[in-house]
């Protein structure tokens, strides 16, 4: 009995260390605002697969899924800190909090404030609501030893080495206009492709296939690109950066409702109306 109350008064019970490592994960994060309409180096955003209604019907989320850090589960039970490497999940979660809030980095420069544009090499940094810790997105080619869970393809995961296996690059999602559009920035709240580096894989969500976690579960997150007849990405492919509201900071972008012209342009292309 003494040696659990010694323990309870320093906070070293199991109980106590899962809530803090909960309380920081889920604390609530402020999302960079855009000025112009770009994504800048050093912006705070989430990164989002789109819900796409032309999609599967046997997939297990729908709505839009945010990518968000995935601890294991017995650790979350007996430590109060981040565990390296650290998983990936999808969720959906439209709230900004320590597990879904990515910081776009720079990779071979101090270049904050700048704009980030097609083709250019950057990171995925993420804090996890802690104040001296910063996991980078990375992941490497599939082994016999190291690949995801569910669909055993090339996995994705958070680590604190800072190398070759951290770099991404956004492109267009359209591949015939992509070479055109090499160069330019990179539009917030927008369908963009983010490919890894070292890989040449996209960064994809499986809908279809669930992780059980410490908080529910989720959807599966791996380096995969997905396409179809046309040599087209499909929206497992598909992720926005989305920024935070001006007009709400609890709220995203993505809160927003749509413009009129585009619900009513979405209505004559369902009953074939639209000529465009």
């Amino acid at each position: 009995m003494k040696d659990f109350l010694e323990k309870r008064d320093k906070g070293k019970l199991l109980i106590q260390r899962s809530r803090r490592l909960k309380k920081n994960l889920l604390r609530p994060m402020q999302l960079s605002i855009t000025e112009d309409g770009y994504i800048h180096y050093g912006d705070k955003v989430m990164l989002v697969n789109p819900d796409d209604p032309a999609v599967e019907a046997d997939m297990f989320l729908g709505g839009d899924l945010s990518l968000c850090m995935t601890p294991d589960e017995i650790q979350c039970h007996l430590r109060d800190e981040l565990e390296v490497p650290c998983g990936l999940s999808a969720v959906q979660a439209k709230t900004p909090i320590g597990r879904n809030t990515f910081i776009i980095l720079s990779v071979h420069r101090d270049a904050t404030g700048q704009v980030l544009r097609y083709g250019q090499d950057f990171s995925l940094g993420i804090t996890g609501g802690f104040e001296n810790k910063m996991l980078y997105l990375s992941s490497d080619h599939r082994t016999l030893l190291r690949s995801s869970k569910r669909s055993w393809l090339q996995e994705v995961y958070l680590t604190d080495e800072v190398s070759h296996m951290n770099c991404w690059q956004a492109a267009f999602p359209d591949p015939q206009l992509r070479l055109e559009y090499e160069g330019f920035p990179v539009p917030a709240n927008a369908k963009i492709l983010i490919h890894h580096c070292h890989t040449n894989r996209g960064l994809a969500a499986h809908r279809h296939l669930f992780l059980s976690t410490y908080f529910g579960k989720e959807a599966e997150v791996v380096a995969h690109t997905y396409l179809d007849s046309h040599r087209v990405e499909k929206p497992s492919n598909h992720w926005m950066l989305v920024t935070g509201n001006p007009r709400d900071a609890s709220s995203t972008m993505s809160d927003l409702p749509k413009l009129p012209a585009e619900d009513t342009r979405a209505v004559e292309q369902a009953m074939g109306l639209d000529t465009q």
